[in-house]
Parts: C-alpha cells; sequence; structure tokens
C-alpha cells in the first residue's frame, strides 16, 4: 500500500512512501525495484533494529545493480565498508560499530558519498550530522517474524521524484525467485 505525505519545514521538504514487505523475497524484490531508479552519486541511508532487513533489502538492491549473483553481499559490520562493481560502483556501509561521527570523518566518505557509485549505509543514524540535504532515509521495522514496514523518505526534488512516486508492483517475478525459468 502507498502512502505519501509532504512535510514542510523551513525549505525542507520531504516526501514518504510507505510499504509494507511480507517476506524476505518481497523485501529482494522491492530492493531490485529501488536499483532502477538509483542514479550516479545516490546516497541511501538505511535504519533499523538489529535484524530488521536492512542487508536483506540492499541485497536486493545490488542485484538490480547488476550485482553477480555469485558475489556474496554481506553487511561490512567488522571491516566498515564492502565494495560492490555493478552497473555503478556501490559502497555498502556499516555504521553499527563506530561510536561517534569523527570515526566517519576519519574514514574519508566524501570521497564514496560524493563520487560517482551509489552509498548504501546501515545505521545511517550515526552520520546524520554529516549527510548532505539531499538523500533517501529508508526505515524498516518489524511487525512480526516476516512482515515488515519500509518507509521511504526523500531529502531533495531528485529523490521525492524517483523514490516516492510512481508504483512498486512487488509482482514482478526475478530469476532468483523464479522456479523453472
Amino acid at each position: 500500500m502507498k502512502k505519501i505525505t509532504r512535510f514542510i519545514s523551513g525549505i525542507e521538504e520531504k516526501m514518504a512512501f510507505d510499504h509494507i514487505s511480507r517476506s524476505p523475497e518481497d523485501t529482494m524484490n522491492l530492493g531490485r525495484i529501488v536499483a532502477g531508479k538509483i542514479l550516479p552519486g545516490d546516497i541511501l541511508a538505511f535504519s533499523g533494529d538489529l535484524g530488521a532487513g536492512k542487508t536483506c533489502l540492499i541485497q536486493g538492491i545490488c542485484r538490480g545493480l547488476d550485482v553477480p549473483e555469485h558475489i556474496y553481499i554481506t553487511s561490512p559490520s567488522f571491516v566498515i565498508l564492502n565494495r560492490y562493481e555493478g552497473r555503478l560502483p556501490i559502497y555498502h556501509f556499516d555504521f553499527y560499530r563506530l561510536s561517534c561521527q569523527d570515526e566517519i570523518l576519519d574514514l574519508g566518505y566524501e570521497e564514496y558519498f560524493f563520487g560517482e557509485g551509489v552509498s548504501l549505509i546501515e545505521w545511517a543514524e550515526r552520520a546524520e550530522g554529516i549527510l548532505p540535504e539531499a538523500y533517501l532515509k529508508i526505515r524498516i521495522k518489524s511487525l512480526s517474524p516476516s512482515d515488515r514496514s519500509i518507509e521511504f523518505i526523500a531529502y531533495g526534488e531528485g529523490y521525492m521524484e524517483r523514490f516516492c512516486s510512481g508504483s512498486y508492483d512487488l509482482s514482478i517475478k526475478t530469476k532468483s525467485t523464479t522456479k523453472g525459468g
């Protein structure tokens, strides 16, 4: 179900899209659809409790960005950053183990955030003070063992147009979810 809300606070404008995923496969499919809207330089900031589905959605995005199936996509909890090659360079960050924003600054994040690839950031709430004005925030909440609420909050006009309008048809079948060809 789609719910769009506009917020205006000062000059900042946000638009939200809310989706209920009924399974990890739905979450992966949503990631593949989101990938089709990604452009070079995009930043997607993920938040949610442990086990909420951040990495599952990122796996779908990476597959949608043509990261080969033989590449195992994991959360970089201990190494902070994994790089993947697809139709765009992908920089998958996990800030869970970082205790302050100074540690993020020490990573040289600007090279990734403002480059030609896409930055996918787990535990992005730890980086809110250094995120640019335009990015896509994705909040994931567990509703049950299989159901997830996935909320997209767009900051910046380009993100609103691409990610918070149109249709997200999860009935689309993909290679990894379709059996028998």
